[in-house]
């Protein structure tokens, strides 16, 4: 039996961690689909996504139509005559023209433990919502959105300390190592699909600057949560003198607090305490700005910070 052919679909440093797996694997990849080249940087240079530069690297040929609404990207794909299409933070829309060309049609591992949280950025939003545990999932792909049934799942448990980043790397390494795994029974076909109950699924909205803005009259647990979930982006803020200050730790404690909410209380070695509506949020690494992120006690101990008891945030 000749070997299958796969394609690989994807754009993110996420995706290029499982397109790794694979070569790592030894699995042969016949082409890479990935989005066009972005203008980045203070240039505005155009320049090629992270699953690109691994294609590129292992001589893959690689494939950036804007959309697979184009007959021609449609034909072109048709014409490699794909046996499987793994699909992984790709960002394009699959019609379903697309879906049905490989004989084993699409799969997509997506970064949430399905049908919990489907959409653009299941990472954040589980983390905004403090659920307990995620994970990953791999799906047969069908016209809905993360909608189609599901083959195989792995969980983790999501701990106080956890970021957004820190759960990114952790669900790309549980990713790649579950697709590797799980990747000779699917082309086997010995995976049963299990249906997804629509009744749990919730849309992780793509998230947008303004979300990154701290209420002070929300909880404390609830702002701990915000600073993790966007961190390392958009980073929540706060103001303070009509300067913007980013918060890129912080951790809340159960406290009692009359002081109105935004008001620094105290300041210490471990950090910057602020009231909540409930609770209080102790500020563990800020950045003013113009410069780069500083823990709170070397902020302190400068000469020149703002950061006094009374003080109130906006």
């Amino acid at each position: 039996m000749s070997e299958p052919r796969i394609i690989f679909a994807g754009t993110p440093e996420f995706a290029a961690a499982h397109l790794r797996a694979l070569l790592q694997a030894s699995i042969p990849i016949a082409g890479v689909y990935t989005q066009p080249d972005r203008p980045a940087g203070r240039g505005r240079k155009l320049q090629p996504s992270a699953v690109k530069e691994v294609a590129l690297e292992h001589q893959i040929p690689v494939y950036q139509p804007k959309t697979l609404r184009d007959p021609d990207a449609q034909q072109e794909l048709a014409a490699l005559k794909p046996d499987l299409m793994i699909v992984v933070a790709y960002g394009l829309i699959l019609p379903q023209i697309v879906l049905d060309t490989p004989k084993l049609g699409c799969v997509n591992v997506h970064a949430s433990l399905l049908p919990r949280w489907r959409g653009a950025a299941p990472i954040h939003r589980a983390l905004l919502a403090g659920d307990e545990g995620t994970g990953v999932t791999l799906m047969q792909m069908e016209a809905g959105l993360d909608t189609g049934p599901m083959l195989a799942k792995v969980s983790t448990h999501i701990s106080q300390d956890d970021t957004s980043a820190s759960l990114h790397d952790r669900l790309a390494d549980i990713g790649s190592n579950m697709l590797v795994t799980q990747l000779p029974a699917l082309l086997a076909g010995e995976l049963s699909p299990e249906h997804q109950d629509d009744g749990l699924a919730n849309y992780a909205n793509k998230l947008e600057k303004l979300e990154g803005k701290l209420d002070w009259h929300r909880s404390a647990y609830e702002l701990e949560r915000q600073v993790r979930g966007l961190n390392p982006w958009p980073v929540a803020y706060t103001q303070l003198n009509d300067q913007t200050i980013r918060i890129w730790a912080a951790l809340a404690e159960n406290e009692t607090s009359d002081a109105v909410p935004g008001t620094i209380i105290r300041t210490s070695k471990t950090g910057i305490a602020v009231a909540c509506s409930k609770g209080v949020l102790w500020l563990r690494s800020l950045q003013l700005p113009g410069k780069k992120a500083t823990d709170a006690a070397a902020l302190l101990n400068s000469n020149s910070h703002p950061f006094q008891t009374g003080v109130h945030f906006e």
